[in-house]
């Protein structure tokens, strides 16, 4: 297989990895990551690069790149190369888009899609519940007909960026009795009848994540996106690019966490000499490096097979599950080498290794993963 990439994916990686640097670099991701802030000004001028768009068909304003999962990976490497909420910030809003711009009616389309691609909206993503995580369709709050319009009860939990305004939630919600009957009712976060409630993480920071409460929360029919019982579907169809995001992302910031350690390693004197020659850490530093390039080809590998329309599934959830802890495995030596001052923000050090373990379970937990993988070798 030619893992190689062509002169325009050589292009796009350059134009995205300058773009990232030069519009925030280390000071502004750690000033985000410290106040908690969304960045607004970057997700704007992704807007108006086109660039939220990326997942959304042409004809709908975007660029297509739903054909093109490598140069989607190359994209998502770049962006989370200093930080995964900062990749996180972007990604959640875009993968709810892809649904309503495939499912969403010409109504839909003109009072979310369209703000969202002029950088003026956002979207968030609601599944999860207090007694339904993993479990996904173990979800209890339910959306009911009630005359002409839907009345919407129950809970969620890990609902992320739904707090920030001009955000609309796409909500899985159960519409009947069978278990994976549910259906997707795309709520405004200013709704009355919803409330929403920050939540204190040691991750996500920036992005942030809430919990819901629906009582007695209304919504008109024409809430629902796409066809009533569909919302599992709908729900599962990005699932193969989100964890491909993710696992990209983790490669980037991999990558970054390694080469801190190694410059820190290479100026830090100790015993008369500069800590990087001694024996022991090169050699961690060199198996570091291996697993980094492991990781590397198989997330292209999941992208290249995504590519050619194959079934991919179990090559992505391979990826983001070695990724993941990849990423955990490196960050945590960079806390190991640089001491005490890995815990000083301005060092980075202490913002990957917790954001590698918020890798290991947010976009579908290791544990999934392997179980995911296990069923595609019939066990």
């Amino acid at each position: 297989m030619d893992f190689s990439f062509t002169e325009e994916q050589r292009m796009w990686k350059d134009v995205v990895h300058n773009f990232m640097d030069n519009e925030f670099g280390r000071e502004l991701t750690l000033k985000h990551d410290q106040s908690r802030e969304f960045p607004e000004e970057l997700y704007r001028k992704m807007a108006k690069e086109g660039w939220l768009g990326l997942l959304i068909p042409e004809d709908q304003g975007g660029l297509g790149m739903d054909k093109d999962p490598v140069m989607f990976a190359i994209f998502c490497e770049a962006i989370g190369k200093l930080s995964l909420d900062t990749a996180a910030c972007i990604m959640t809003s875009m993968f709810t888009a892809t649904n309503v711009a495939k499912h969403g009616t010409a109504e839909q389309r003109k009072i979310y899609l369209e703000p969202f691609l002029a950088g003026e909206a956002k979207f968030a993503i609601s599944i999860s519940e207090p007694q339904s995580g993993s479990d996904a369709a173990g979800a209890r709050s339910t959306a009911k007909h009630v005359g002409d319009e839907w009345a919407v009860k129950g809970s969620k939990v890990w609902c992320s960026g739904a707090h920030h305004p001009n955000t609309c939630i796409a909500m899985m919600l159960r519409t009947g009795e069978g278990r994976y009957d549910f259906s997707v009712l795309l709520v405004p976060n200013d709704t009355p009848g919803l409330e929403i409630q920050k939540m204190d993480t040691l991750v996500r920071r920036s992005l942030g994540t809430t919990s819901l409460f629906m009582d007695d929360l209304r919504l008109p029919e024409s809430a629902l996106l796409g066809e009533a019982g569909k919302g599992w579907k709908y729900i599962g169809e990005h699932l193969d690019f989100e964890r491909l995001s993710i696992a990209a992302s983790q490669i980037g910031n991999a990558r970054t966490a390694l080469q801190d350690t190694l410059t820190y390693l290479s100026e830090r004197e100790a015993f008369g000499k500069k800590l990087v020659q001694f024996q022991v850490l090169k050699h961690r530093l060199a198996e570091d490096q291996a697993r980094l390039s492991a990781a590397y080809y198989l997330v292209y590998a999941a992208a290249s097979a995504m590519a050619r329309g194959e079934n991919a599934t179990s090559l992505v959830s391979q990826a983001k599950l070695i990724s993941s802890q990849t990423l955990f495995d490196i960050a945590t030596n960079g806390m190991q080498a640089l001491g005490g001052y890995s815990q000083l923000p301005e060092y980075h050090m202490e913002r990957y290794f917790r954001e590698a373990k918020h890798g290991m379970v947010g976009g579908g937990t290791n544990e999934i993963l392997r179980s995911i993988i296990a069923k595609s070798m019939g066990l």
